[in-house]
């Protein structure tokens, strides 16, 4: 999750929102990223989707399933949405998103019975740090 961190800094160093995610397979780092929204003008490009490209770029698949992602916070119904096509097998997070959370704060993807595979998830690993960087980026962006 420390790495996920460095990430999401490096997103709030650039003016965007602070949430980073890395991928990781067999204990090495085979993708890493932050939001990228506003420099690639691109509402997709969320830490996640593009750690999870990263990482099947890496290991030359389209699945991940003994891969586990760490994000700074929960991920969206997209974002959750790709970790279940990518069959990601674990996912480790920081802050819940209470408002748009897909993995079991507003619905439920990531578990979801009705689709073909389920991820394995874990919750609240540095969640005052991860959450922090949050409120602070928005509380600068509410001033301004």
């Amino acid at each position: 999750m420390q790495e996920a961190l460095k990430e999401a800094k490096s997103a709030l160093k650039e003016d965007e929102v602070p949430i980073g995610a890395v991928v990781v397979y067999k204990d090495k780092i085979i993708g890493r990223a932050h939001n990228q929204v506003e420099r690639l003008k691109d509402p997709t490009a969320h830490a996640e989707m593009l750690a999870i490209t990263c990482a099947t770029n890496s290991l030359n698949t389209k699945w991940l399933n003994d891969a586990s992602l760490y994000v700074t916070i929960e991920p969206c119904s997209m974002c959750a949405g790709a970790l279940v096509l990518a069959r990601i097998k674990n996912l480790i997070y920081g802050a819940d998103d209470p408002k748009s959370g897909a993995c079991g704060s507003v619905i439920n993807i990531a578990n979801n019975k009705i689709l073909n595979h389920r991820i394995h998830i874990k919750k609240g690993i540095l969640e005052k740090e991860c959450s922090s960087l949050l409120k602070e980026f928005f509380k600068k962006k509410r001033v301004s």
